[in-house]
């Protein structure tokens, strides 16, 4: 497997990977039968692990963290790192490709996320575009823990996934792969968040505007502004505040 270089803010490590080196990682991880995990890093994650010491371990010891927040790039430059906007990426940008990929090399995939009925939204419309494509699913509103929990994993277990994705959103998503890993059937885990809802439209992303520039928080904010308030109004400034102290730290330990 590539090794990609390493990016590192607040002791918490993630990868320079381009998006098709992230597709052709995905494959080749699924195609060698040792389980992996590819985790995800955005403003809110490097938040989550400045805080929660058991979030920052888990994507120091995932197999690869790929960028997927504009401010996260921002912050590695702010510190010295060489990185270009071809280095940050959203699911909804290659899910399609990685369909395609699973397709044409017979892997199959597990979709877990949304609301009852997003799942068979995306599977309609990748079914679409990769018709021989082997893909499963089961909705993300479902108790994390005890028979419910069971019943989905024992679905999971029967369809063997090469690939699964969960998307439950941060941090639920990473401590349920955590507290399951060991009895999931599936070769790669991919947490990604809300990627389903935005590839069906369930929730409006913005135009591509903003969200090639780092303002699509600004539009889930103005769609969602009681859920998300905390989330962008505090968790950006403080990002950059911890991004700041750090360059700062950094710089009177290197002058010493």
């Amino acid at each position: 497997m590539k090794n990609f270089p390493e990016v590192k803010l607040f002791d918490t490590r993630f990868h320079k990977v381009k998006v098709q080196e992230l597709v052709d990682y995905l494959i080749e991880a699924a195609k060698s039968q040792k389980k992996t995990v590819v985790g995800h890093v955005n403003i809110r994650a490097m938040n989550f692990a400045y805080e929660k010491s058991w979030y920052r371990d888990f994507l120091n010891k995932a197999d690869l963290v790929f960028c997927d927040g504009f401010g996260v790039m921002v912050g590695a430059r702010f510190n010295g790192y060489s990185m270009q906007s071809a280095h940050r990426m959203t699911a909804p940008d290659y899910i399609e490709d990685l369909a395609l990929k699973c397709d044409r090399e017979n892997l199959s995939l597990f979709l877990l996320a949304g609301k009852p009925g997003v799942v068979d939204k995306a599977i309609t419309k990748l079914g679409s575009i990769a018709p021989n494509l082997r893909v499963q699913g089961h909705h993300g509103y479902f108790d994390k823990s005890g028979k419910e929990n069971d019943l989905v994993i024992k679905k999971i277990n029967k369809f063997q996934p090469d690939i699964l994705y969960i998307g439950f959103g941060m941090p639920l998503q990473e401590r349920w792969i955590l507290d399951n890993f060991n009895k999931i059937e599936t070769t790669v885990f991919l947490p990604l968040g809300a990627c389903l809802d935005f590839y069906t439209d369930s929730i409006y992303r913005g135009p591509r505007w903003l969200t090639d520039n780092g303002l699509e928080w600004l539009t889930r904010l103005i769609t969602e502004p009681t859920r998300l308030a905390d989330r962008y109004l505090v968790g950006i400034p403080l990002f950059f505040y911890r991004v700041v102290k750090q360059r700062i730290t950094q710089g009177m330990i290197t002058n010493r």
